[in-house]
This record gives C-alpha cells, sequence and structure tokens, in this order.
C-alpha cells in the first residue's frame, strides 16, 4: 500500500473563531472524547467555536491524548483554554482516519515530548503541526474508516444489550430477594479468599501462564474476560491456596475502588486488594454485593480513598437470602442471562483486537 508522507501542518488549518453570543451547546475533551463542561457559569462570549468534524483538544493535557473529532453537533463552543482546528486538505486526508491516528500511542507520546521537550509547557497548535504523518489513498482510507465504525457500531451494540440483559436479571433479582427470610453471611455461600502478590524481586515468578487479576482489570464489567498481568507457572505454584477457579465472585477491597464487583470468567490468581468468593451461587453474590457497595465500603477502615475492607469483616458481613431451592432457582435463571453477558463481552474481545489489528498500520 503507498503512502503518503507530510507534516501535519500542510493539512491543518487552526479555527480561530469566537462565539458571538449564541446559544450553543458547550463541550469539554477529554482523551474518551467531547464531554460536558467543568464550569457552566462561565463568561461564554470567548470561547471558541467548533463545527463537524472539527478537532479541539486541550494543549495542557496532550501527554493524556486530551484530543476529540466533533461527530455530534453541527456547531458549538469550547473552553478559549482548547484549541480548535480543521482538515483543510481533505481531498487528502479524511478527518475520521486522522482521527484513528491521533489516537494511536505514538502520537501520544510525540505530544508528550514536543511538550516537555523544550522550553513550552503546553502541545499547542504549532507544535502539532509539525509531526510527521503517514497515510494511504483517500479511497484505503474510507475503506479503512467505514470497517472501523463497523466494529465500533457492533461493540456499542453488544455493550447496550449487555446493558439490557443485567438489567433484567437486576430486576429478577430484586424481585425474588424481596422474599427474603434469613440473612446469611458472605462467608457462608463459601469459600473467601484474599489474594497476595508474588515477590516481584523474582522475575522467574512472573510470565503468561495464569492471568492475574488486579482492580484495573475490572473495567465496571460484570465479568472479568482479561487481565493486563500474568503469572509463570512457577509464580502461580507460590502461593497454591490462592488459585480462584472460573466463575469466582471478586471484590475490590481497597481504595477508591473497594466494593466494585465482578465474576471471573477464567482460572487466576488475584492481588491482595481483592477478596474474592468461591462459591457455587456467583450470580446471586454478584447482585448482593453490588447491592450492598455503600455497606461494604462503610466497613473498611482509613480514609475515603484508602478504604481497606479486611477479610474477617468481609466474610462476615450479612445478607438477605432464600431458602435452599429458591436459591438453587435463582441462580439458575440468574445464570442462563449471565451467559449470555459474558458470550457478548468475549465477542467484544475478539471485535477490540480485530479493530486493533485493524489499525496497526497507522503505528510507527
Amino acid at each position: 500500500m503507498e503512502l503518503t508522507k507530510c507534516k501535519l501542518g500542510e493539512l491543518i488549518t487552526q479555527r480561530r473563531e469566537k462565539n458571538n453570543g449564541s446559544d450553543l451547546p458547550i463541550c469539554g475533551v477529554s482523551k474518551d472524547g467531547l464531554i460536558p463542561p467543568k464550569q457552566i457559569d462561565a463568561d461564554t462570549s470567548i470561547y471558541n467555536v467548533f463545527y463537524r468534524d472539527d478537532f479541539i483538544f486541550n494543549p495542557a493535557r496532550m501527554e493524556l491524548n486530551s484530543i476529540a473529532i466533533n461527530d455530534k453537533f453541527d456547531r458549538a463552543i469550547c473552553s478559549s483554554l482548547y484549541e480548535v482546528f480543521y482538515v483543510h486538505r481533505t481531498d487528502l486526508l479524511l478527518p475520521h482516519f486522522l482521527k484513528l491516528i491521533v489516537k494511536q500511542p505514538w502520537f501520544t507520546r510525540y505530544c508528550e515530548f514536543l511538550g516537555q521537550g523544550s522550553a513550552r509547557e503546553y502541545c499547542r497548535f504549532n507544535n502539532i503541526s509539525e509531526i510527521e504523518i503517514e497515510f494511504p489513498s483517500i479511497e484505503e482510507q474510507r475503506k479503512i474508516v467505514q470497517a472501523y465504525k463497523t466494529i465500533t457500531d457492533r461493540i456499542e451494540l453488544k455493550q447496550k444489550i449487555n446493558d439490557n440483559l443485567e438489567a433484567q436479571a437486576d430486576a429478577l433479582f430484586t424481585l425474588k430477594v424481596q422474599n427474603a427470610c434469613e440473612m446469611r453471611s458472605l462467608g457462608s455461600f463459601g469459600t473467601v479468599v484474599t489474594g497476595k502478590t508474588p515477590s516481584t524481586d523474582v522475575s522467574e515468578f512472573y510470565g503468561n501462564d495464569l492471568p492475574f487479576v488486579k482492580t484495573p482489570d475490572m473495567h465496571g464489567n460484570t465479568f472479568i474476560t482479561s487481565s493486563e498481568n500474568s503469572l509463570s507457572t512457577l509464580g502461580a505454584e507460590s502461593q497454591a491456596n490462592k488459585y480462584l477457579p472460573k466463575n469466582t465472585v471478586i471484590v475490590a477491597c481497597i481504595g477508591a475502588n473497594a466494593g466494585e464487583v465482578a465474576i471471573t470468567s477464567f482460572r487466576s490468581q488475584t492481588n491482595q486488594q481483592i477478596n474474592a468468593i468461591i462459591s457455587e451461587y456467583p450470580c446471586f453474590l454478584y447482585f448482593s454485593v453490588k447491592s450492598h457497595t455503600a455497606e461494604l465500603r462503610a466497613l473498611g477502615e482509613g480514609s475515603s480513598t484508602m478504604i481497606n475492607i479486611n477479610k474477617t469483616s468481609f466474610e462476615n458481613y450479612g445478607i438477605p437470602t432464600l431458602k435452599d431451592n429458591d436459591l438453587l432457582l435463582l441462580e439458575k435463571q440468574l445464570g442462563k442471562i449471565f451467559r449470555l453477558i459474558l458470550s457478548n463481552l468475549q465477542e467484544i474481545d475478539i471485535l477490540n483486537e480485530t479493530k486493533d489489528v485493524l489499525v496497526t498500520r497507522l503505528s510507527r
């Protein structure tokens, strides 16, 4: 595939239009895209105007990739602290193809270098203009953008389906638990295990044999389907009493995420920031913990950001439950829904991998 190489400044122009008092949508920007503004009572007469397919970025946060394309509004405004540019050579570069480029790790690293590698405190439009990019023909760009959009649309659909499925399961759980007849401790539903980190001084303890789950891996999902870190067989065997089978309920017990809950989809181990419950009732326990997050956090010691829910307090915490037969029936009903959720999450993982492969040609 033939590529064209040039500086970004040859393709983009800074937009300097100020608001004339029009009542326009106000936006902030982050690495995740356009966001609601942090300050809602500001003087918007000095705000910058931007149009559809314009790029808005925060020059003080480019090392965090705080740049986004406007694909929501025909016309809107943002703080004067932000800068705006647009692609003026759309015969050579599609704005939505540039969107894929600016989200590449190399682009963020370059912006960080430009901001820190000089006397400037910010990475401004003039700095970005010096970045050299490579891109294929317009026809090839359209194919890549369309393929990327197809994948992201599918991911969004699957996420919406999962949100709906979890809402259905939550409603079923809530309805049934209204008939709870007794209180039982979390520990009575199975075995509670608090994770541990193998010595980081022994490099042989780490490898690709067993997922090693930490709280960032939870991502707010019902199931954990991947982990950033892993242990070698040697490292896992060094703490063999910490093995967790799939369908284990894990609960963050330290810090700002304390009380967050998920279910594992594979055999794993966790670090010491997680309490786990190995039980035949993972779906029931998932919602039980989720519905008592505030109460569990209240058990923790320390400040709001350094909460530590110890194992004893956790396993002794009481939750309302059902008679054994009713509990088994509810777990089966919830399990059917959760299997659909897991299947969708696994498809999302595959779609994300495909998306990453698609844009590897944009990486340096």
